[in-house]
């Protein structure tokens, strides 16, 4: 790591460190144009640069989470000096996308060889299990039809309450977590409020990744039913179903 190096001393570094396909770290004060899709200037600023092994490269200011400017994996990098200041040059050949960074005196540089070879677990919340659900109803099982999501009763608020393959009206609760007895006792309320006419026929299913100890009995006494989903399943769902990288929201 370099501090407060000349830029004679971060070309030579930068240059080995693309050649290497290393993740580069720099704090800059810098200058910034665009020309692509759009165009844009980002006049001068102390900024964080990040050159990642992959050919991606961020730009952020010091404050926000997301990166002023942006240029996605598979771009080209190229140095050059010019009036003493170094210039780097990010680019897309293919859809002509060039993003052009002038150095004008670096704080701070690292070029680093990174590994990482950790699993990304995504876990989903209940509201996205329910939305999984409503995209995707055979998550559920096979022919059911969501109507409602939210719908409020006396007790509270039903996650979804749909038609199944038979035309059967459905109740469906939610656990993002191990389901409880409580929770059946809680969607037992419901039930009691939707199915006002005792002759009609009406279904109650607890949806979870798993159950405690003698809630499946619970449930059996009661006449409902149990769908052992999990969160991950439906993030992957939403994730599908956005269709979206998170960087997409940054253009």
């Amino acid at each position: 790591m370099l501090q407060n190096p000349s830029l004679d001393d971060v070309i030579n570094e930068l240059k080995a460190g693309i050649s290497k396909h290393k993740n580069i770290l720099i704090v800059c004060d810098c200058e910034v144009e665009y020309e692509g899709r759009a165009s844009s200037k980002l006049q001068r600023g102390e900024r964080i640069i990040i050159l990642k092994s992959d050919g991606s490269a961020l730009i952020h200011r010091p404050k926000d989470y997301s990166p002023i400017n942006w240029q996605p994996p598979g771009s080209l990098f190229k140095t050059r000096m010019s009036d003493n200041n170094i210039i780097l040059r990010i680019y897309r050949r293919k859809d002509r996308e060039v993003m052009e960074v002038k150095l004008l005196n670096v704080m701070m540089f690292a070029s680093l060889s990174l590994k990482d070879l950790g699993e990304f677990t995504l876990y989903a919340s209940e509201k996205d299990m329910q939305e999984a659900i409503i995209h995707q109803p055979i998550l559920l099982e096979e022919g059911f039809r969501p109507i409602s999501a939210e719908r409020p009763v006396d007790p509270g608020f039903i996650d979804i309450l749909g038609i199944d393959k038979n035309g059967v009206l459905t109740v469906v609760e939610i656990k993002r977590i191990k389901a409880s007895k409580e929770s059946v006792l809680q969607l037992k309320k419901y039930i009691d409020v939707i199915q006002v006419d005792k002759n009609r026929n009406v279904r109650a299913i607890l949806v979870a990744p798993e159950f405690s100890k003698g809630v499946h009995e619970l449930l059996l006494s009661f006449g409902f039913e149990y769908k052992i989903l999990s969160p991950q399943k439906c993030a992957e769902v939403i994730k599908k179903k956005n269709g979206k990288q998170i960087t997409e929201f940054f253009k």
